[in-house]
């Protein structure tokens, strides 16, 4: 059977092909209307009418001996004990001893977060922590209490928090494969992965159905049209959980979260966080199929969304989590807020939320020291009424009720559990050649000029660009840490980078293949694979204004022409969470792959690209795109169904070898929008140190770049805190007596001085929690034996404590110290020889009335 058969069946066997996602694939002239009235768009409502909502057959996991269970160890608990069940503290700020004092549920580690806050935790430090929190939750010395705890991690592209674990490909690339099949394969393996650690539950899968790719999580949802996400839901969870009538949580699966429930992939705008004014029809439509698919194969947990709907925050939305999501839907596990959720609901804060449990919130996640406030706050509540006592016993009993179906009061504890040290399941290779193959089916080839691809490996080959040779880069967001950055290549011990794969097939051949990223080669070759795209990036900090790419800068594109000029073939491998407007790098490539964010297996890309040693084709490309490609950088809301929108590329395109281009060789590329940071502002840090900005911390000579959540060096930590949003600020606790500094600096030199104004002012948003104990020098620095420094130490202290003022110092202060602003490499350098602790948040070059006077 050829490739271009085994593709068309499995297309078939797994979702057949409408009327209208055949005109697609086939390119032929789609009538927009028809296509619209496939998917009507009706006006936006927040009327409700539960008649929409379907009433699902849950029975198959319904069992009477756990309700008998479930309701013996709730009759015997205290309400302190029954509050510790709904509370779920962060690893970084819960102790085992806190455990043994109040016996929480559960517990969390955030992405980024680790075992004794080291970033390369062994898998064996996982399972000591895992150990000693259960034994400290069944102690009941202290609480009373002996119900197990269980840990939920964000596991959603493989184990993805644990070095040399296999890492999948993101979500969006696997909407590209459109293989159900092989979805259930990489839950499964990350199951077992998960469960080799010592733990229980995971927070996937994301069902998102994304409808504007500005938004920063793009890459999570694995496609725009809720028909893949449904299936996909479906067989994740299956793949994750085990099947309801035969594996279901039993030693090789853990508990599954399908989220963010409801309507987080269609907020305004594609605003991380934001609000959702679909009409009810639609939030179902849309929104709703992947809870359909996953709570059908028995998802026990589902989390609840940072959006609104109209207006309405979904962490206290009564009508969708109660009477639609429980009572219509039939959901009878458990709801689990997501960081702090909790705390956006009107009249609530982070430590005290009643309307939240009302509503139906059942797991209150409360990472930082807001755990301990909002449990004793919960009691009160709860002994005053404000919570009902029904409502409390409610959501301890779905609680319960999930441990007791996965058998956490009758397994071992997590270190003597069936998979728990077995360590050669971290990354091992049958789960690195299920990524590999799905690599390989998740690349889409958007342009294939004069059949350039596949390529002959005998052949001189360069590879350039900066993901060429960056395994996390090509993994993305949601990768060891949080946002994915600060990692290097020895951290994904097993895995291949993009180059890897490629060096290793041509050698095998008797090629030669050259590694130059700035596409500056040593011999001249026969074609060049260029690898580029977008930084990592994980929620919030991934929103972006248009779908340029590297808008107002274009370094890559630069790339690519300079080796298009010299007739060098051109192969573009594009690295990205979403589609983009490209039409300058498109023009620039004689062939183009979008490969979104593979992982770590990078090997697969070359085993497309190339063909074999004796000239066949080893793999054909079968991935389709599940969004659609924009024709301007403005269309970030282009969408299978949309009226009166033509895409570059419709959803469900993706040519195969022998396929005809269908893109024109010059298409436009002219661009009205502006770059991210205009003239008239410079962002320095705004929810994370933003491009081409990095932070480091450390001796002058030493200095070490934050890779974590919690950096510790000489009389100074440095930790992520949150101000309005996860982790979007930074907390500096300086000792007397060290040596050490903080920097946010750049490569290259930035300019500072052309087209700023006289009023321009360095401004940072900064809390004092502790005031300094000798001079502050804030220093900007211009190269070598060039800088400026400013004692701030007078306009700290005159901050009133632990409240957010702004800092702001004209540039002005800065050049009369010394700095260069034209040529500024660090525009912060903090240090003190005494005791400071402050925290802040945004830093940005930007007009101001108010600046400090300079010293």
């Amino acid at each position: 059977m050829t490739n271009s058969t085994t593709k068309t069946s499995r297309l078939n066997r797994t979702r057949p092909l409408t009327a209208v996602f055949t005109c697609m694939l086939l390119l032929s002239s789609c009538n927009q209307q028809e296509l619209a009235e496939q998917t009507p768009q009706p006006p936006t409502s927040s009327a409700r009418d539960p008649s929409i909502w379907p009433s699902l057959d849950l029975s198959a996991i319904k069992d009477p001996a756990v309700e008998t269970q479930v309701a013996r160890i709730l009759a015997d608990m205290t309400l302190e004990q029954k509050v510790a069940q709904m509370i779920q503290p962060e690893i970084r700020d819960v102790s085992v001893e806190d455990m043994r004092r109040y016996g929480f549920g559960s517990y969390l580690n955030g992405g980024g977060a680790f075992p004794n806050n080291n970033k390369h935790a062994t898998p064996s430090d996982w399972i000591d922590l895992a150990e000693a929190m259960y034994q400290a939750s069944i102690d009941d010395s202290l609480d009373g209490s002996t119900i197990p705890t269980i840990w939920g991690t964000d596991a959603v592209h493989g184990h993805n928090n644990v070095i040399g674990a296999t890492l999948f490909p993101h979500n969006i690339g696997l909407g590209a494969a459109n293989n159900p099949t092989l979805i259930e394969s990489i839950a499964s393996a990350t199951a077992r992965e998960v469960m080799a650690t010592g733990i229980d539950w995971v927070f996937a899968p994301t069902v998102a159905v994304v409808r504007d790719d500005r938004w920063g999580r793009t890459y999570e949802g694995y496609s725009e049209d809720p028909e893949i996400v449904r299936s996909y839901s479906t067989a994740i969870v299956r793949g994750l959980q085990g099947s309801i009538d035969d594996t279901f949580l039993n030693d090789d699966h853990v508990i599954a979260t399908v989220k963010h429930f409801l309507g987080d992939g269609g907020t305004q705008n594609g605003i991380d966080q934001g609000n959702n004014i679909d009409n009810e029809q639609a939030l179902f439509d849309l929104h709703a199929q992947g809870y359909v698919g996953g709570l059908s194969a028995g998802a026990q947990s589902v989390m609840a969304s940072f959006n609104s709907w109209h207006g309405e925050k979904m962490h206290g939305h009564r009508y969708l989590l109660t009477d639609i999501l429980k009572n219509k839907m039939g959901f009878d596990g458990f709801v689990v807020g997501d960081w702090l959720g909790h705390g956006q609901i009107d009249g609530c804060t982070n430590a005290d939320c009643s309307k939240a449990i009302n509503a139906g919130l059942d797991v209150f996640m409360a990472p930082s020291d807001a755990w301990k406030p909002l449990f004793h706050n919960t009691v009160k509540q709860a002994q005053s009424g404000e919570i009902p006592m029904s409502r409390i016993n409610d959501a301890v009993t779905r609680i319960l009720r999930v441990k007791v179906r996965a058998g956490v009061f009758s397994k071992p504890s997590p270190a003597n559990r069936a998979l728990s040290g077995r360590l050669e399941i971290i990354g091992a290779p049958e789960h690195r050649a299920i990524a590999r193959q799905a690599v390989r089916e998740s690349l889409v080839l958007l342009k294939n000029n004069q059949q350039l691809l596949p390529l002959k490996p005998q052949q001189r080959i360069l590879v350039a660009g900066d993901a060429a040779h960056n395994i996390g880069k090509q993994s993305g967001g949601w990768t060891i840490t949080w946002q994915g950055t600060g990692n290097k290549n020895a951290d994904f011990p097993g895995g291949t980078s993009i180059y890897d794969g490629i060096e290793n097939a041509v050698s095998a051949a008797g090629g030669s293949v050259e590694l130059a990223v700035d596409g500056n080669y040593q011999q001249r070759p026969d074609v060049a694979i260029v690898v580029f795209g977008e930084e990592p990036y994980a929620e919030g900090n991934g929103d972006i204004k248009t779908l340029d790419y590297q808008a107002g800068i274009k370094s890559d594109l630069k790339l690519l022409r300079t080796l298009k000029a010299q007739n060098i073939p051109v192969v573009s491998v594009f690295i990205s969470g979403r589609p983009m407007w490209v039409n300058a790098e498109l023009n620039a490539s004689d062939a183009f792959v979008a490969a979104w964010l593979p992982g770590s297996e990078g090997v697969g890309i070359s085993d497309v690209l190339l063909r074999t040693i004796d000239g066949d084709i080893a793999y054909d490309f079968t991935g389709k795109l599940s969004y659609s490609w924009p024709a301007l950088p403005t269309q970030s809301n282009v969408n299978r169904g949309d009226r009166d929108t033509q895409a570059l590329l419709p959803y469900g395109f993706g040519l195969s070898y022998g396929d005809k281009d269908v893109l024109s060789p010059n298409l436009p590329e002219n661009s009205t929008t502006a770059a991210a940071n205009t003239d008239s502002e410079r962002v320095i840090f705004r929810k994370s140190v933003q491009a081409p900005f990095s932070a480091l911390a450390g001796a002058p000579d030493t200095l070490l770049e934050m890779t974590s959540n919690v950096l510790n060096v000489d009389g100074l930590q440095v930790r992520t805190r949150d101000r309005d949003v996860q982790e979007d600020a930074r907390q500096l606790q300086f000792s007397a007596g060290g040596q050490s500094i903080y920097v946010i600096a750049s490569n290259t030199p930035i300019d500072l001085q052309t087209g700023f104004s006289s009023q321009t002012a360095l401004r940072i948003q900064v809390k004092l929690e502790q005031p300094p104990s000798e001079p502050v020098t804030l220093t900007m620095q211009c190269g070598d034996d060039c800088a400026g420094a400013i004692d701030i130490a007078d306009p700290l202290t005159a901050m009133p404590l632990n409240e957010w003022h702004e800092l702001s110092i004209n540039l002005r202060c800065f050049a009369e110290a010394g700095v260069q602003l034209a040529t500024v490499t660090r525009p912060i350098e903090l240090a003190t020889k005494g005791d400071l602790q402050l925290s802040f948040s945004d830093i940005t070059i930007a007009p101001s009335d108010s600046a400090t006077a300079c010293p």
